[in-house]
């Protein structure tokens, strides 16, 4: 099964219209074996990855602000060769959590053509997005729950995972 292609904004309007079924349907997914949970959303998370190219979107990186670590600060800093506190001078704010996160957004590192100009050293909340591969996704459903809205991946995967009723 291909999946279809979701512009941001069809994407923002199905979610939208599928909100009450995607609530009863994660409030499901709390009870279920925290193992088997994993595994399900593991399964469709590489099915739905051999599908789909994210440079065909890059949403996440055009709407979402990562947390940026000291480790990131460092990482990227280094890559661009830069002292850390030029990166975070130009490119960086304290949140109302108090992380660093992009002053911006999209973000500063992503070019016309959706490519990350930062790509071997991206943040690790970059790395890891959209988390549906994670282990302990028990813990994390409430994000995956809003990143339907986000991320096609996402949508996609939740869409399936309906269909294979888990």
């Amino acid at each position: 099964m291909k999946m279809t292609n979701y512009s941001p904004d069809k994407l923002k309007l199905l979610s939208i219209g599928k909100k009450r079924e995607n609530d009863r349907f994660f409030r499901l997914l709390a009870k279920k074996d925290p193992g088997k949970l994993d595994e399900a959303f593991r399964n469709l998370h590489e099915a739905v990855f051999s599908e789909i190219n994210c440079l065909e979107c890059a949403n996440c990186c055009k709407s979402l602000g990562p947390r940026i670590t000291d480790a990131d600060v460092r990482r990227i800093s280094g890559f661009l060769k830069i002292r850390p506190s030029e990166l975070t001078e130009n490119h960086l704010r304290i949140d109302e959590d108090n992380d660093y996160v992009f002053r911006q957004m999209p973000c500063p590192f992503l070019d016309n053509e959706n490519y990350c100009k930062i790509y071997e050293s991206r943040p690790r909340a970059c790395r890891d997005y959209p988390h549906t591969n994670s282990r302990r996704m028990k813990q994390i459903l409430p994000i995956t729950l809003k990143n339907i809205s986000i991320c096609p991946a996402v949508f996609e995967i939740v869409e399936r995972m309906k269909k294979a009723e888990l």
